[in-house]
């Protein structure tokens, strides 16, 4: 009988992609991928640190894991893992934590869990100094994505004085030009429309590597492999967007007009204290061109609101830039004090109550913008990738448009993973609604 195992991701994207890797090393050693409220032999939970409520969260998960499953061996690795071992292993039913710098040793570590009796939690931890970025191994199709994640980087240069990123992730590293083309044509070819290239801190791609690379010259690369339809970037600075970038997005055709440009704070004052690698007059600067590059632009935005010392006058900054600006989402933050980060020892917390209400009044900008830009597709025809699930209650399809606003229409189970022509009827709702017009051209 083979093993069977469970996964739990938690937290950012890359955590995502990190598990996926995850699942396909236990597979090739012969362990059975089953959903969470299957019976499993072993149960891997994929933590964040990034805040005290991404904490929060992994325990709950550990806890979940170990109620549904207590004959199981939980294992957990990710951020928390890395920054704080001994916490992890101290949460009852724990029975082994691997850090970020040994995930590539997980599956050789678990089958050496399975063959050992049960004892008390032990920990594979190593520093993240001088760790390597490798190239992750392309699942099969039956993976069942839509969209396949193609990591390239890895760790941050940065020190934001709120982060605690940089001790979670290591020093930044990228995966070499050609491993990365290599590994989009294999996943082009088990089918997979689009592709998206993620990394901590994208922008830095290749400033590591000799001979040096770049985020502008692997747009470029990647264009030209026959069969990619989509290629989407996640998260970057706005610093990163150089005129040599800039171009490249704006002359490849296979670019989907969908950007996400952390935000945190609207004051160049707080910036400045946060340690961000820009200004508000820069940030403007770059979306303003990438609008005009893109007339229908996605355009999310990471806020933190409450960093210490923040003052009225500087929220209300934040405010007025998020309205001013054409935002399509936002992922809003109270500000969380992270231990061993600058801003942690920072005088001028502020009160939970003023936190709140500020994160309140973002969030409501955001929801107003979001609304706005469904109303404004309602009536468009556009390529929308049909996703691996089903809408519930209601069983329709549902895909993501190229600015990244997902769109619900009936249809078969022969289009997912499919591009298709979509008629909005209408963007009312927290998702818009369509209408098939057909199945897209490969």
């Amino acid at each position: 009988m083979r093993r069977r195992v469970a996964l739990a991701t938690l937290g950012c994207r890359l955590n995502q992609v990190d598990t996926q890797q995850i699942q396909a090393g236990l597979e090739a050693r012969g362990f059975e991928a089953v959903p969470l409220d299957r019976p499993a032999d072993v149960v891997v939970i994929n933590t964040c640190t990034v805040t005290a409520r991404a904490e929060f969260s992994d325990r709950q998960a550990i806890r979940r894991a170990r109620r549904a499953n207590p004959g199981a061996r939980v294992v957990v690795t990710g951020c928390w893992a890395q920054t704080s071992p001994g916490e992890v292993a101290r949460v009852g039913g724990v029975d082994l934590v691997i850090g970020n710098a040994d995930k590539h040793r997980l599956a050789e570590l678990v089958e050496t869990l399975l063959a050992t009796p049960a004892a008390p939690p032990r920990i594979a931890v190593s520093d993240l100094a001088g760790a390597q970025l490798a190239a992750s191994d392309v699942p099969s199709r039956g993976g069942g994505r839509s969209r396949a994640f193609v990591k390239v980087q890895d760790g941050c240069q940065h020190r934001c004085a709120f982060c605690i990123v940089p001790f979670a992730r290591g020093a930044s590293r990228s995966l070499p030009p050609a491993a990365v083309l290599d590994q989009v044509r294999r996943l082009v070819a088990l089918g997979h429309p689009e592709v998206v290239l993620t990394g901590i801190d994208l922008g830095h791609y290749g400033a590591d590597l000799v001979p040096r690379a770049s985020l502008a010259h692997l747009v470029r690369s990647l264009t030209a492999i026959d069969g990619l339809r989509w290629l989407r970037l996640s998260s970057l600075l706005p610093a990163y967007f150089s005129p040599a970038l800039l171009d490249a997005l704006g002359e490849s055709p296979i670019v989907v007009p969908h950007f996400h440009l952390p935000l945190q704070s609207g004051s160049d004052r707080v910036l400045r204290a946060m340690r961000r690698p820009y200004t508000v007059a820069m940030y403007r600067r770059v979306v303003e061109r990438l609008a005009a590059i893109f007339p229908v632009l996605g355009l999310g935005a990471d806020v933190l609101v409450g960093f210490p010392g923040e003052s009225e006058e500087d929220f209300a900054a934040t405010a007025g830039l998020v309205a001013a600006l054409p935002f399509t989402y936002l992922h809003v933050f109270p500000y969380s004090a992270r231990r061993g980060t600058e801003a942690a020892g920072r005088q001028g917390r502020i009160d939970p109550a003023t936190l709140s209400r500020r994160a309140a009044i973002v969030r409501a900008l955001g929801e107003a913008k979001a609304a706005a830009f469904r109303r404004s597709l309602a009536g468009r025809v556009e390529d929308v990738l049909v996703l691996e699930r089903r809408a519930r209650p209601s069983g329709d399809l549902v895909g993501l448009t190229r600015h990244y606003a997902e769109v619900r229409f009936a249809g078969p189970d022969a289009l997912i993973r499919r591009l298709v022509r979509v008629r909005i009827a209408h963007g009312g709702g927290a998702a818009l609604r369509g209408r098939l017009e057909e199945e897209t051209a490969a």
